[in-house]
């Protein structure tokens, strides 16, 4: 069945992260562009989104990670890992991207910002616990104990990493430091609002049981009170056995869930699988791990906002 979308597709790329934000490192390299600015590498998307509303335009930023790209999965050629030693600071998510990690290791030892710290990372598995959900029922399959890195779908903790990403520009250019941190205090306001909207939005609904194709949106859950449960793991890579399938379905014919949650970077096929043997609809729930061609031409706070919508209608929100 097909997947459908509450974020329509955008004729046009507009400024993605605002003007500071270059093309993905593949096209330009993080040091060519400007020697005036600074020139600043994002592993992926919502550390660009974070890097470009915070340096403004005292600098360039490049991502290593395409749009349409799964960040998980990504690939780094010789040339891309050559521009991280000409990079004034490289931003990343230790332990996120393993192509990213041994690419700063090698290139960018001194030079780099592992946001991780500033995020207070849930344990995979604490936001069921918290909620009474079935944290048991697939522990081994899902990783349960390993660190969930997807703090970014959690406004507040999105806004602490913002703040230590200014502090950090406040050390690489201390000239900056007022600019950076009111930055991030403006991205901290708008990410307070898009919580408060997501608290109200979510507030009342007819159910509280989401279940998505893989374990992205445990922060999400336990943020705004939802029991969110992962077809797949932590990594959205891994296949679930026909066993997990199977008792997934269970566990949604047994809770009267009617919608299931597909991500625009992986097939919609998990997902529909579970929806063909219990009469469920799909839509679609963006990580906003990256851009998408659903996504294109809208920013963070617009793909949260399509999330909110999307979820306003399959959890039967007034």
């Amino acid at each position: 069945m097909p997947i459908r979308s509450p974020l329509p597709v955008l004729a046009t790329l507009t400024a993605l992260v605002l003007g500071a934000c270059g093309q993905p490192a593949d096209t330009g390299g993080a040091a060519a562009e400007d020697p005036a600015r600074l020139q600043l590498v994002a592993s992926f998307y919502p550390l660009e989104y974070v890097l470009g509303r915070v340096a403004g335009d005292r600098a360039e930023v490049t991502t290593l990670t395409a749009a349409g790209v799964d960040p998980h999965d990504v690939e780094l050629t010789p040339r891309t890992v050559g521009t991280l030693a000409g990079a004034d600071l490289v931003v990343h998510a230790a332990g996120l991207q393993p192509a990213v990690d041994d690419a700063v290791a090698a290139q960018a030892p001194d030079t780099s910002f592992d946001v991780l710290p500033a995020a207070d990372l849930l344990v995979l598995g604490e936001s069921e616990e918290e909620h009474g959900a079935h944290a048991d029922e697939h522990e081994d399959e899902h990783g349960h104990g390993a660190e969930d890195p997807h703090f970014w779908l959690d406004p507040q903790r999105y806004a602490d990493v913002a703040d230590a990403v200014a502090d950090r520009l406040a050390e690489v250019d201390p000239d900056g430091a007022a600019t950076y941190r009111e930055n991030a205090a403006d991205l901290r306001a708008d990410l307070e609002a898009l919580d408060t909207e997501l608290a109200e939005g979510l507030a009342g609904c007819r159910t509280r049981d989401v279940v998505t194709t893989h374990e992205a949106f445990g922060y999400l859950g336990a943020r705004y009170d939802l029991d969110v449960v992962g077809i797949t793991g932590i990594s959205p890579e891994s296949e679930p056995s026909p066993a997990r399938l199977a008792e997934v379905a269970d566990l949604v014919a047994d809770l009267g869930i009617g919608t299931l949650y597909a991500e625009p970077l992986l097939p919609g096929g998990i997902a529909e699988t579970v929806a063909r043997e219990t009469g469920a609809t799909v839509l679609e729930l963006d990580p906003v791990e990256g851009i998408t061609e659903a996504s294109a031409g809208a920013d963070y706070l617009e793909v949260m906002r399509a999330n909110l919508a999307a979820l306003r209608t399959g959890q039967g929100c007034p």
